[in-house]
């Protein structure tokens, strides 16, 4: 089985993540909603603006997508922090 990993910095690649892991395995949002206990909307909310998600919603999702959370350290050479110049000035 090959690892792959994808790094997340912001929400929005979060929704988008889990709403192609879910439709990778063939799972409609409301099956997704029964097999987590929500509803077919919040899935939907959950996917668009996957910053309500709380840990344990999270953490949910990762097990029913067969999908796991690591944290790493942060390449801060690959992303400027907000008001820093991707350069040196």
């Amino acid at each position: 089985m090959s690892t792959r990993t994808q790094p997340i910095v912001t929400a929005s690649q979060l929704g988008t993540l889990l709403q192609s892991a879910r439709k990778s395995r063939k799972l409609t949002q409301a099956q997704m909603g029964e097999r987590l206990g929500l509803s077919q909307k919040r899935v939907s909310e959950l996917e668009l603006a996957p910053g309500t998600l709380s840990v344990d919603q999270l953490l949910g999702f990762c097990a029913q997508l067969g999908l796991q959370l690591s944290l790493q350290p942060r390449d801060d050479s690959a992303t400027p922090t907000r008001g820093t110049p991707a350069t040196p000035w």
